[in-house]
């Protein structure tokens, strides 16, 4: 035979691919911790996309396609009049859910934000709830969105723990799509066949590269990219649901897979580099962990590295905001992580660039005592020179042992420590805080304020009546969980 032939026996499908498929099918919610902890995520991911329907250059996206079209049993979008088809449902609910960069976090290898599933979540179980009410079918009940988050969560966050698809350059929202098709096929009703190639598609999509996300190209991208990842979820799920063939060897095919295309650095010689190499990694199996491990941000609206540098900032505020002429010089101590993606010194030209800028988180609770999203915009960055003037003074350095203790399983800190040195030679403490107010380690001390960012946000949207219904309903655990999505989704139309 000769040797310049492929043989072409279809090969079963790749074992991350059944895995998942297996989980998604077959896994039964069954912690409690899990499950409230997935009704707060949502109450706080729903409240960060009413906060973002306030920013222009977000609601400049949403919409349907065609102008003035609406979709008899479609998905809506909360905070807004849209009901739309749920692939560009899933798209704008992603969107104003991260917009802001105020949503849950995971942290590990690979980083992210697993609510950013929400959107197509949401959409489909909206839309699919409605058909089931206009054929005389029952709804289906917010358990259902809550159970989906968990399975969501769970995928995104164990792909994460030990595969670093950003060493590569891709960007995490692969991570999104590859969760957000898993569980959307689930709920469409696919079979384990349909499932798998709906996941192998989302594989052999050409992956988004992080360009957007780091200096010097940091842009609005980043804000929007997640509510696309999701909504190709929707479609893809569609499509496999349709009978659409799937590729089982996506991942390991040589030459052509996803491994050696995608997961392999260019200057390494692929006919010389094992198996093993190429795989993903997994350190456990998909349960319920990273739901109930997940990072609320509850105090900023920052990329998470630099979360626990905004909270030193502000208890540092007292002590430096009658002395910030007089400051020579402040260090920030950090984890290599933040070092690798938000240290960044010039100019910041856009608040995507300055809400992934480590130093400028850190320079404005120190200036003003705390920080906001409207901090991050053109107009506040030109009217305060002084933000810039304590970044060209800051020094940012590694800590090893915090950078060993963000990877440890059992502590997943993320810490941060700041200094502020004067010139006549005196200085702050050295205030380090390990643990953001997000942490699980912090649950008791943060839900409460969680609680309160969520009312804060529906006031920016809904009349009190309206506001009042929403907090009382999300703060019955059995009541929400039993509650049709369609109805739930009917409270946040305006």
């Amino acid at each position: 035979m000769s040797a310049n032939v492929d043989l072409n026996d279809r090969p079963e499908y790749d074992q991350v691919l059944q895995d998942i498929a297996d989980y998604v099918l077959g896994y039964r919610v069954e912690s409690q911790e899990a499950l409230s902890t997935a009704r707060h995520c949502l109450m706080d991911s729903l409240g960060c996309a009413l906060l973002a329907l306030r920013f222009p250059e977000c609601t400049k996206h949403l919409g349907p396609l065609v102008e003035g079209t609406f979709v008899p049993r479609g998905a809506r979008v909360p905070g807004t009049r849209f009901c739309l088809d749920p692939v560009k449902a899933a798209w704008d609910i992603g969107c104003l859910v991260r917009w802001l960069d105020y949503n849950d976090t995971w942290l590990a290898a690979e980083w992210g934000h697993p609510s950013d599933n929400l959107g197509a979540i949401l959409a489909v179980a909206d839309h699919l709830s409605q058909l089931a009410v206009s054929r005389g079918d029952a709804p289906l009940p917010l358990r259902v969105v809550l159970e989906s988050m968990i399975m969501a969560h769970e995928i995104q966050g164990v792909l994460a723990l030990d595969n670093a698809f950003n060493r590569v350059g891709l960007d995490h929202v692969l991570l999104v799509k590859v969760a957000s098709t898993a569980v959307c096929a689930k709920l469409m009703g696919a079979s384990r066949e349909q499932v798998l190639s709906a996941l192998s598609h989302a594989f052999v999509d050409g992956q988004a590269l992080r360009t957007y996300r780091h200096a010097p190209n940091a842009g609005s991208r980043k804000s929007w990219a997640a509510g696309d990842a999701s909504s190709r979820g929707v479609r893809l799920a569609d499509i496999a649901r349709r009978g659409e063939m799937g590729i089982p060897g996506v991942l390991s095919t040589r030459q052509w897979g996803f491994y050696d295309v995608s997961f392999s650095h260019t200057n390494v010689d692929l006919q010389t580099k094992t198996q093993n190499e190429r795989e993903f990694r997994f350190s456990r199996g998909y349960g319920s962990y990273v739901m109930e491990n997940v990072l609320f941000k509850i105090s900023f609206p920052a990329e998470f590295h630099a979360q626990t540098a905004c909270e030193a900032a502000v208890i540092l505020h007292p002590q430096v905001r009658g002395r910030l002429h007089a400051i020579d010089r402040i260090v920030i101590t950090t984890q290599e992580s933040a070092i690798r993606i938000i240290s960044k010194v010039g100019p910041l030209a856009n608040p995507a660039d300055r809400d992934h800028c480590l130093q400028y988180m850190t320079a404005v609770p120190l200036i003003f005592g705390h920080l906001t999203a409207e901090h991050y915009e053109d107009g506040f960055h030109a009217a305060h020179p002084i933000i810039d003037e304590l970044r060209e003074k800051m020094g940012v350095v590694e800590q090893p042992r915090y950078s060993r203790d963000y990877l440890d399983p059992d502590k997943r800190s993320i810490a941060n420590a700041v200094q502020v040195f004067f010139q006549d030679g005196s200085c702050t403490e050295n205030v380090e805080v390990e643990y953001p107010l997000g942490h699980r380690r912090r649950r008791t001390e943060g839900i409460p304020l969680l609680a309160e960012k969520f009312k804060a946000s529906l006031a920016t949207r809904f009349a009190p009546q309206r506001c009042a219904q929403i907090v009382e309903l999300c703060s019955d655990q059995a009541r929400l969980e039993a509650m049709p999505v369609n109805r739930f989704m009917e409270l946040f139309v305006i």
